[in-house]
């Protein structure tokens, strides 16, 4: 005996269910106009990068492109000079030396601090300290060069000249150090203390994300303080403390004033680091010249500014690499 369905009969008194159009798009009013303008300022972030990556290339096309002959007459280079890599390859080599100094000097100090604030130091302390930190990067870089100059560089060149003597035992590498302490280390020594708060700041914050779970596990497998600091803590904050070396990085690289007021310039390339007259930096000396130059040195000194902005593009793509690399094993996901 086979039976046939019936659709499900519904009593009279009982209304239809009204079927209600699924809406797709969730967005209506502010948010709405919260997503254009996100979208506008990404927008228009890109075309003022654009537009300044344009200015460099066009102003900087005319010293590119001139002779040796009109860069040496009119082109503002330095005696003895004739081309425009010849001035833009010791600026360049003098920049990247001064900012890979003071990372090397910052990093250290900043990764140490920020574990300390993290997981060390008293709530209170570790306010405080993080308040004093982060003050130091509303301090103008004018200030640093003054410091640097009129107090730190008497006082350090008294070390370089002890550190120079220990040095110069090497048989490969003959040391001179400057009783003025004018030089490219102390310059990058300041270039250090500024670039400190960015990294320690990037670096606490990324510390203080570390589940707490990780943590709690390396202590119930019988783990001291630093053995849980190296063995979960750092691991999962690797890409963030990259990404804060590399923003330290670009701030050493295109620092200006504080530079030009303690570094005894020179156009060598030269590791005699303690020593005056041998470095200068594409940012001081672009500085130094700017006020004075008219016709193609003008030009001539925005294609060694568009020099400087070609290393800050590979410094911040080489960092994107790195920390892309690295955020599934880390912190960064």
């Amino acid at each position: 005996m086979t039976t046939t369905d019936s659709p499900p009969e519904t009593s009279p008194g009982r209304a239809k269910p009204i079927a209600r159009r699924r809406r797709t798009d969730t967005e209506r009013g502010f948010s709405r106009v919260f997503r254009w303008i996100s979208t506008g300022a990404g927008a228009f972030l890109l075309v003022v990068l654009a537009a300044v990556a344009v200015f460099l290339i066009v102003r900087g096309l005319p010293a590119l492109t001139a002779s040796p002959e009109e860069l040496t007459k009119n082109g503002g280079l330095p005696a003895g000079m004739d081309s425009l890599w010849d001035l833009v390859g010791p600026l360049v080599f003098g920049t990247l030396l001064a900012a890979a100094m003071a990372l090397l000097l910052a990093t250290p100090v900043a990764i140490g601090i920020a574990l300390f604030i993290s997981h060390y130091a008293p709530r209170r302390a570790a306010s405080v300290i993080g308040y004093v930190i982060d003050l130091l990067a509303a301090i103008p870089s004018v200030v640093f060069g003054l410091w640097g100059g009129s107090t730190l560089a008497p006082v350090i060149s008294v070390f370089w000249v002890w550190l120079g003597g220990v040095l110069d035992f090497l048989p490969f590498w003959t040391v001179n150090v400057t009783n003025t302490g004018r030089s490219l280390a102390t310059a990058s020594v300041v270039l250090a203390v500024m670039i400190l708060p960015i990294i320690t700041a990037v670096s606490r914050e990324v510390f203080l994300q570390t589940p707490k779970l990780h943590e709690e596990a390396a202590l119930a497998l019988g783990a001291t303080r630093w053995e849980m600091v190296r063995t979960a803590v750092l691991p999962f904050g690797r890409s963030g403390v990259i990404s804060a070396a590399m923003l330290g990085l670009g701030r050493a690289l295109g620092e200006t004033m504080a530079v030009l007021m303690i570094l005894s310039p020179g156009l060598l390339y030269s590791f005699q680091i303690f020593d005056s007259g041998q470095q200068q930096t594409i940012a001081a000396y672009i500085a130094s010249r700017f006020a004075e130059a008219s016709g193609l040195a003008v030009n001539t000194l925005i294609a060694t500014g568009l020099s400087l902005f070609v290393i800050t593009m590979i410094v911040n793509m080489a960092a994107r690499a790195i920390v892309a690399r690295r955020k599934e094993f880390s912190g960064a996901n």
